[in-house]
């Protein structure tokens, strides 16, 4: 709890209230007693009562400075100058004003613009400059007064704009950041629903061509085909909702699919006319994560619904070896792409994405004896 209440932000009533502490602190202590100090060498002696107006002068204003800050600025400027030049508070006690004139303009650096704080503090430092050498006697004093007056003023000024300018940073860093997640889910979905939508729209553009060709001569092979289409268009919208619910917190769909789902999908090619030659190897090792699970069987599962596309009828091998730190993929195939065929389609490229989200190794092309290879590599860390 302690922890918490240390790191969390402070809510602007909490800030409000240290400003009038800060403001009851500075002009109701320091700046009046900085105004009841004796005068050296016969100076002004106020009444009590100036020096108490012209400390709350100084020290109330803070108590608004995050409300208006160029306001407070002058406003505190002005009374110093005032105070300096009539000698109300003396030179050498002109800490006290220096401590409320630095907390103005850091609070003007860090919630204004860079032009018009910049013109807010060349002002009052004008301002101050003219006050503090009127008051001075020799020339030595009055170079001494005006660098005094920037050192009251610069160093307050540069802070608060350095700490503005680290807050606009981070706050461009994390707005990337943000639209950097943002894309990155959408590109996550988009691979999502090309591989479910792909693959079940393979199978049943192929079993739909065949309750086609066979309505008239063989109605029950026609049956078993739109039975089929049934089955994988049910599935299809199962996945489309999982997909779609992980992007909420109830989402009531089951996991993720993974290594134990592959025999499934190898049933699946073999209706679209692919036979399926799946083999996974497991050594002794930890459980996969899911996300390497869930981008090993898409990685299967876009090799071969390619293999339906574009070489069915052929025969497919798929290889999966789980080691220790990583999983191993291979899907080969004997089938041939027609000639028209170039270049990385959707499915290439969702595939190389998703190997290299793992920092993975991804390849694919043509094999010399014909057919065609996808290998993968993922490798993960084992929880502990």
């Amino acid at each position: 709890m302690t922890a918490l209440l240390l790191t969390r932000r402070m809510r602007p009533v909490d800030l409000y209230t240290v400003d009038a502490l800060l403001a009851v602190a500075v002009g109701g202590a320091l700046c009046p007693y900085a105004a009841l100090e004796s005068p050296l060498h016969g100076g002004v002696r106020e009444p009590l009562w100036v020096s108490v107006l012209v400390g709350l002068a100084l020290g109330l204003p803070l108590a608004v400075r995050r409300r208006w800050p160029m306001t407070v600025a002058v406003m505190i400027s002005s009374a110093a100058t005032v105070a300096l030049i009539t000698g109300v508070i003396p030179n050498f006690a002109a800490a006290a004003p220096a401590f409320a004139i630095g907390l103005a303009f850091y609070t003007v650096a860090v919630s204004t613009p860079t032009r018009r704080s910049m013109l807010c503090a060349a002002g009052c430092l004008a301002l101050v400059s003219v006050a503090l050498v009127l008051t001075a006697g020799d020339l030595w004093s009055r170079t001494g007064a005006v660098v005094y007056a920037a050192v009251m003023i610069a160093p307050a000024w540069v802070i608060g704009w350095l700490i503005r300018e680290r807050r606009a940073l981070a706050a461009r860093q994390s707005d990337q950041l943000v639209r950097q997640a943002a894309t990155e889910e959408r590109l996550r979905v988009a691979r999502e629903l090309h591989d479910v939508v792909a693959h079940t729209l393979s199978l049943i553009v192929v079993k739909a061509a065949v309750a086609n060709h066979v309505a008239e001569a063989d109605p029950r092979e026609a049956g078993a085909a739109l039975r089929v289409i049934e089955e994988t268009g049910r599935t299809a919208l199962t996945d489309v909702r999982r997909v779609l619910g992980v992007l909420r917190e109830d989402s009531p769909y089951a996991p993720t699919p993974g290594l134990d789902e592959l025999p499934v999908l190898a049933r699946q090619a073999a209706i679209g006319g692919v036979d399926v030659q799946l083999d996974v190897r497991r050594e002794p090792a930890g459980a996969v994560p899911e996300s390497v699970g869930l981008a090993v069987y898409r990685i299967v599962q876009e090799a071969v619904t390619n293999v339906v596309k574009h070489a069915a009828p052929a025969a497919c091998r798929a290889t999966v070896t789980v080691l220790p730190d990583e999983v191993r993929v291979e899907v080969t195939d004997d089938g041939q792409r027609p000639a028209v065929l170039g270049g990385e389609g959707h499915g290439l490229i969702g595939m190389r994405e998703r190997v290299a989200l793992h920092g993975g190794e991804f390849r694919a092309g043509p094999r010399s004896d014909g057919g065609f290879t996808v290998t993968a590599s993922l490798p993960y860390r084992v929880a502990a």
